[in-house]
């Protein structure tokens, strides 16, 4: 039986630290494969004006291309709205049967705003990215003692960093993959039009 990681977010854009940390979870929790899924608009997120979703999926495309472990989902992007972790996890559970979900640190605290947070653990196994610089936990709840708590390669990188920093027309080598830098330049993205 295999078992997949599941990494959601905006990836806007996708980087090295997202890639070098799918597959040092990948390594750590014996997994067959990380999926990445590039939200629409993320519940938590509503407010925040992002890249297009196409955009956003292309760099995925180009991110993880050649690498036999990692594979892309367009099932939130297809939805064209607001998309639940809840929601994609059941439609992913037809097709798999042991799913890791893997979240940030700081998404912990928050888990229980999320849409039916106790049924995303009855669905998937709750893998929290924890970093040597993350701090103690303000507190612990249910969620809390129930997540797997992984320690991952500290690679700060920033998408929002990255955003500005092409705004700013400063150089965004070795913080994300060439393919994905020659995309964000030849479409103009993150360039104020």
């Amino acid at each position: 039986m295999s078992k997949v990681g599941i990494f959601g977010g905006t990836f806007d854009p996708i980087h090295l630290g997202h890639l070098i940390t799918a597959q040092s979870v990948k390594e750590i929790r014996n997994l067959e494969k990380i999926i990445f899924i590039p939200t629409f608009i993320s519940p938590l997120k509503s407010n925040i004006i992002t890249s297009p979703a196409e955009d956003r999926l292309n760099m995925i495309k180009l991110a993880i291309d050649g690498v036999p472990f990692f594979e892309y989902s367009d099932i939130e992007i297809k939805k064209s709205e607001v998309s639940f972790t809840v929601d994609t996890l059941k439609e992913l559970k037809r097709e798999y049967t042991e799913m890791e979900l893997i979240i940030g640190y700081d998404n912990i605290f928050t888990f229980n705003t999320w849409k039916n947070p106790d049924e995303i653990l009855n669905l998937a196994t709750l893998i929290v990215l924890k970093r040597k610089s993350s701090q103690l936990p303000p507190f612990e709840n249910d969620y809390y003692r129930q997540a797997v708590f992984v320690q991952t390669r500290g690679i700060e990188i920033s998408a929002t960093d990255i955003r500005e920093r092409v705004k700013k027309g400063l150089p965004i080598n070795f913080l994300v993959p060439p393919k994905v830098m020659d995309y964000i330049f030849k479409h103009k993205i993150y360039i104020d039009k």
